[in-house]
């Protein structure tokens, strides 16, 4: 009797490591799955839909909070920079030509016109002449700058957002 008892606990213990290793098979079967999934999941994200598959290096390393602060704060600084800046500089030229205008009319400065209109005419056709070639560097230009704002569209938003913000502080 005993004997029958040890015969089946012996077939128990099997039974069960059978159990467990077809358990362990099947976990690890759902395990892949799932992380198959996830990858799936990784790969169709929404604006892979909406901006194309190259879209998104940046959101792989950070989150999406992180993305619009880094971009809000660098928008932000740059839009703050620019108002300064354009402040200086269209100070500077309107004062520029208000100072030439006093002296033209009190008499200090001759204008030759003509000559002006002759230069100003040359540098038109200097410029419609450099047009036509500088068009593929151009749209080389926009091409990239797409294809990087699609890239990194989180943070390109919040780099739009701080800007403006920059600008009306």
């Amino acid at each position: 009797m005993q004997m029958t008892l040890n015969v089946q606990a012996t077939e128990d213990k099997h039974f069960k490591m059978a159990n467990r290793d077809k358990g362990k098979e099947l976990e690890e079967e759902i395990y892949d799955k799932v992380v198959d999934l996830t990858e799936y999941a990784k790969r169709q994200r929404w604006w892979n839909r909406l901006f194309g598959k190259n879209s998104g290096p940046v959101a792989e390393k950070y989150s999406v909070a992180t993305q619009i602060a880094i971009g809000g704060v660098s928008g932000w600084c740059a839009g703050y920079l620019f108002q300064k800046v354009g402040k200086v500089a269209a100070t500077s030229v309107g004062g520029g030509l208000l100072l030439l205008q006093i002296a033209n009319n009190s008499g200090y400065i001759q204008v030759d016109w003509k000559r002006v209109e002759k230069d100003v005419n040359k540098a038109k056709k200097q410029l419609k002449k450099g047009t036509n070639q500088a068009g593929p560097e151009l749209n080389t230009f926009m091409e990239k700058t797409q294809e990087f704002v699609k890239k990194n569209i989180v943070v390109t938003s919040g780099f739009i957002g701080g800007f403006l913000l920059g600008l009306a502080s």
